[in-house]
């Protein structure tokens, strides 16, 4: 975070645009994580920065760490923001899964194109790792607005309880239990996946077995209580309750192929982990995150809402 700096004379003097603008990065990652929506997380953001400017330069020089205000703000937005999806998502068509995010060095053309990267906006800007892959963030999606709220900033950003109680509006003890009990939502959830290259080759593997349309193979990659959940937010044709168990999986995954030939399957890094990107006509048209257990793909989270996939295109 900021300060803001000091004239010769002891006077301080307003914020650097430099200074400002440098926390967008923080904010968006903060922002995605809180939202699980590449959209709504600009959307935020752009209110923090909007409530900035819309104060006086004499406002903004007497905020000591225009880092933590920006934060504090972005954070209050989100909390209101959560707030209000739960009554849309309650209206939703199937099931609403987080945005998917791709890995910046990895565009749907296989490759990283220097030319395009000041431009792509906002995806490489979210740091991955393991609090956004789709597993922890669909975890997420069942805490409360505050509980979410607390336990991204104090466990994953590392801010302590006191800045927490500022930022929800509770006591500092009341923000110790509400991220306990986020921690104990995840840990419940958690489970021991594969080494990355495992998970490579798994999800290799997982997709030859589809394209050749091999029931045998897919049923034999797929863990016994294995679930897809598919979310098309009533915008295209999917499933629209989870899929599950191997046999029925594998059984539907054929469908698919025999019903779109048309489809290209290609390997991606998916919120940080080795997923698939099905293709038609050269767009992206679902993208599914995968999870693992014990060396067998345990979950998959199929996104074909084609709001959710604008950072894939």
């Amino acid at each position: 975070m900021n300060s803001l700096s000091e004239s010769g004379n002891g006077v301080r003097s307003a914020p650097e645009l430099s200074v400002v603008v440098g926390e967008r990065r923080q904010l968006i990652n903060l922002a995605y994580r809180l939202l699980g929506s590449l959209a709504e997380a600009e959307d935020a953001v752009q209110e923090t920065y909007t409530r900035w400017y819309a104060m006086s330069r004499k406002q903004q020089e007497a905020i000591d760490s225009p880092g933590a205000w920006l934060t504090t703000v972005a954070s209050r937005v989100c909390l209101d923001v959560l707030g209000s999806a739960r009554a849309r998502r309650e209206r939703y068509v199937g099931t609403w899964i987080p945005e998917p995010l791709p890995d910046r060095s990895e565009w749907i053309n296989g490759r990283a194109d220097d030319s395009r990267a000041e431009t792509i906006d906002p995806a490489d800007r979210i740091t991955l790792d393991e609090s956004v892959n789709m597993a922890f963030l669909v975890v997420l999606e069942a805490m409360t607005p505050a509980e979410r709220v607390a336990f991204i900033l104090h466990d994953v950003f590392r801010y302590p309880f006191a800045e927490v109680a500022e930022i929800v509006g509770r006591s500092p003890a009341a923000c110790r239990q509400l991220a306990s009990s986020g921690r104990r939502r995840i840990s419940a959830e958690r489970t021991t996946a594969a080494p990355a290259a495992g998970q490579a080759a798994l999800v290799r593997n997982f997709k030859e077995a589809w394209e050749s349309k091999d029931i045998e193979a897919l049923v034999g990659l797929l863990d016994p209580e294995a679930m897809m959940t598919a979310d098309g937010g009533g915008m295209v044709g999917t499933v629209l309750h989870p899929v599950e168990g191997a046999e029925e999986i594998a059984a539907y995954l054929i469908h698919i192929a025999d019903k779109a030939p048309g489809l290209t399957l290609v390997e991606r890094t998916v919120n940080g982990r080795p997923g698939l990107v099905a293709l038609h006509t050269g767009i992206a048209v679902t993208v599914a995150a995968i999870d693992f257990v014990d060396g067998r793909v345990s979950r998959i989270w199929a996104i074909r809402n084609p709001e959710k996939l604008g950072a894939w295109t």
